[in-house]
C-alpha cells in the first residue's frame, strides 16, 4: 500500500525528520530540487527555455534551487520570484544568494511567451487561503501560457488534505510531489489541477503513526489478494450469489455477473425473476440462474454461496423489499459478507430499522445521490468533504462503505481509508457500478482464502482494479464509446497481464 498524507501530517513528518532525525532542511530542499530537475531533463532532454515562478516560502526556495540546477545544466533558465524581502522565509533567502552567486537570470516581470517549461513553486502545502493579489495575476499567465507547466509539490492554489480551490489554482501537467502523494491530489477538483502526478523520495523519514490513515493500493497488494494454488477447483476459487434484475432488468445483474467472473470468481448463481431467465442464459451461459425467491430458496442459496451481490436490478417493489429484508436477516446470522448496491441502497435508506442487520460483513457502494438518502445529507455536502463523511458513516452503519466518486474512498471500521487513483471519466456510464459490485464480490472472495485480510482492503482493491479496467477500455475504445462490458473486460485484462510473467 502507498501512503497518502495530509498538509499537516506531511508537516508533522518534515519536522521530524529535520528536529528528530537530525536532517538538515537545506539537505532536504537540495534533494527535492534534484528530483523536480531530473524529471525536467527526463522529459526536455535538449534543453529548453525554463520560468522558475517562485513564492517568498520554502516552495520558493525549492523553485530557486530547481532553476540554478537547470542553469548549470545549461539550460535557458529565468526566475521570476516577487515578494518583498521580509516576507521570505530564511531557506529561500538562501538560495536567492546562492542563485545570485552562480549567476541565475533574475526577472523583475516576465513576459510568460516563449517558455518550454514553467516551473510553479509559489505557494506549496501550507496554503489555506484563496491566492490574492498580485499571485492571482501570475497564476492567470502561468495557466495561459503554452508551455509545460510542472508543479513543485502541489499546485499552487490548491488546498493539499481537500483537493478544494478556494479561488484559482495552477493547472500543471505535472506535479512532483514530494515523499508522499497528498490526499488533494487525489480528490477533485484538485486531481484536475495537479497532472500526471509523480511522487520523489527525499528522505523524508516516516514514523510509524497512521495520523490520517490515507492509502491507495498498488500492483502488488493485488498480486497478493488475487495469488491462487495451482491445485484450486471452481469452487475453491469462490461462489457468488447475485440476486437482482427485476422484470426488464437483466443487465444489471448480467454486468455484476461478469465483473464477478472477471476477476477470476469459480462459479454464479443469479437469483433472478423468471422473465429473465433466457437473456441470461442466452448471454452469460457461465451463470447458474434461480428464480425462486421464497425463504426457503433465499436459505438454500445463502447456504451455497460464500459471498453475495444484492441489488443490481432489484427494483423497489414490495417484493424486492421483502427479498432484501429476507436477505439481509439471514447474512446476519451466517456473517457472510455481502455487496449491497444500487436498488438494496435506495430501500435501506427508506428503512432504518434495517440497520441492526447491517455489520463488518457488508459492503455498501453508495454514488453521491445513494449515498446522499443514506445519510440525510445534500450531495453538494458529502463532496465538500468526502473523507469525513465516508469515515462517519462506515462508522455510524458499523460497515465497509465504498463511496463512489471520480475518486472513490473506501472506509472501514478503524482508521484506514484508501483513495483510488485509477479510472477516468468514460467509466461514467450505465451499468459501470454494476461492474463494480460484481468485482467487489469476487475480490471478497480471494480474501476468504487469506487470513485477516480486512474487508475493506478487499473493497479497495476492487475499486483499483475497476478503474484499471476502465483505463484499459479507454485505451481500446477511447473514453466516448466504451461501456461496462469494456470495463469487465479490461479488468480481467489487467490481472491477465499482472500475472502473466508468472504463468509463463
Amino acid at each position: 500500500m502507498k501512503r497518502i498524507v495530509t498538509a499537516a501530517e506531511m508537516k508533522q513528518l518534515d519536522n521530524h525528520t529535520i528536529h528528530d532525525m537530525g536532517m538538515p532542511s537545506c539537505v532536504l530542499m537540495e534533494r527535492a530540487a534534484l528530483a523536480m530537475k531530473e524529471e525536467i531533463v527526463r522529459r526536455f532532454p535538449d534543453g529548453g527555455r525554463v520560468l522558475c515562478v517562485c513564492g517568498t516560502g520554502n516552495n520558493g526556495g525549492d523553485g530557486i534551487a530547481v532553476a540554478r540546477m537547470l542553469h548549470l545544466a545549461g539550460y535557458e533558465v529565468c526566475i521570476l520570484a516577487p515578494g518583498a524581502e521580509e516576507k521570505r522565509s530564511a531557506e529561500n533567502r538562501f538560495q536567492m544568494r546562492i542563485a545570485e552567486n552562480y549567476g541565475v537570470p533574475f526577472a523583475e516581470e516576465a513576459d510568460f511567451d516563449g517558455f518550454d517549461v514553467i516551473v510553479d513553486a509559489i505557494f506549496g502545502i501550507g496554503l489555506s487561503r484563496r491566492i490574492g493579489a498580485p499571485w492571482d495575476r501570475i497564476v492567470g499567465k502561468i495557466n495561459e501560457a503554452d508551455a509545460f507547466v510542472i508543479a513543485c509539490d502541489i499546485s499552487s492554489g490548491l488546498l493539499a488534505g481537500t483537493g478544494q480551490v478556494p479561488g484559482c489554482a495552477v493547472t500543471a501537467d505535472l506535479t512532483v510531489t514530494f515523499a508522499f502523494p497528498k490526499a488533494g491530489q487525489l480528490l477533485y477538483p484538485g486531481r484536475a489541477y495537479t497532472g500526471e502526478l509523480v511522487t520523489a523520495d527525499i528522505g523524508i523519514t516516516c514514523d510509524r503513526e497512521e495520523s490520517s490513515g490515507l492509502f491507495c493500493v498498488d500492483e502488488k497488494d493485488l498480486a497478493a489478494l488475487t495469488a491462487r494454488v495451482p491445485w484450486g477447483n471452481k469452487a475453491t476459487f469462490g461462489k457468488i450469489g447475485i440476486i437482482g434484475g427485476a422484470p426488464g432488468m437483466a443487465g444489471a445483474v448480467c454486468l455484476s455477473a461478469l465483473g464477478a467472473f472477471a476477476t477470476g470468481a469459480g462459479m454464479v448463481k443469479i437469483q433472478t425473476a423468471e422473465e429473465n431467465r433466457v437473456p441470461l442464459q442466452t448471454r452469460l451461459p457461465e451463470a447458474m440462474i434461480e428464480t425462486d425467491r421464497s425463504e426457503t430458496a433465499c436459505r438454500a442459496l445463502a447456504d451455497w454461496a460464500a459471498v453475495f451481490v444484492i441489488g443490481p436490478g432489484l427494483g423497489q417493489s414490495p417484493a424486492a423489499e421483502e427479498t432484501l429484508c429476507t436477505y439481509l436477516r439471514i447474512l446476519s446470522e451466517c456473517r457472510k459478507p455481502a455487496v449491497l448496491d444500487a436498488d438494496a441502497l435506495n430501500l435501506l435508506s427508506r428503512h432504518g430499522e434495517w440497520q441492526k442487520y447491517i455489520g463488518r460483513h457488508i459492503v455498501m457502494t453508495p454514488h453521491p445521490g445513494e449515498m446522499s438518502r443514506l445519510c440525510g445529507c445534500p450531495v453538494e455536502e458529502i463532496l465538500q468533504d468526502p473523507l469525513s463523511n465516508a469515515r462517519e458513516e462506515a462508522a455510524r452503519w458499523g460497515c465497509v462503505l465504498v463511496q463512489k466518486d471520480a475518486c472513490t474512498v473506501t472506509a472501514g471500521q478503524g482508521n484506514r481509508m484508501w483513495l483510488n487513483p485509477s479510472g477516468n471519466d468514460g467509466m461514467a456510464t450505465a451499468g459501470s457500478g454494476d461492474v463494480l459490485s460484481g468485482i467487489t464480490a469476487g475480490m471478497l472472495c480471494a480474501a476468504l482464502g487469506k487470513e485477516q485480510t480486512d474487508p475493506a482492503f478487499a473493497a479497495a482493491c476492487a475499486v483499483w482494479l475497476h478503474g484499471c479496467g476502465g483505463d484499459a477500455a479507454a485505451r481500446k475504445k477511447g473514453r466516448h464509446g466504451m461501456t461496462a462490458q469494456d470495463i469487465a473486460e479490461g479488468a480481467a485484462i489487467r490481472l491477465r497481464d499482472l500475472w502473466k510473467d508468472t504463468e509463463e
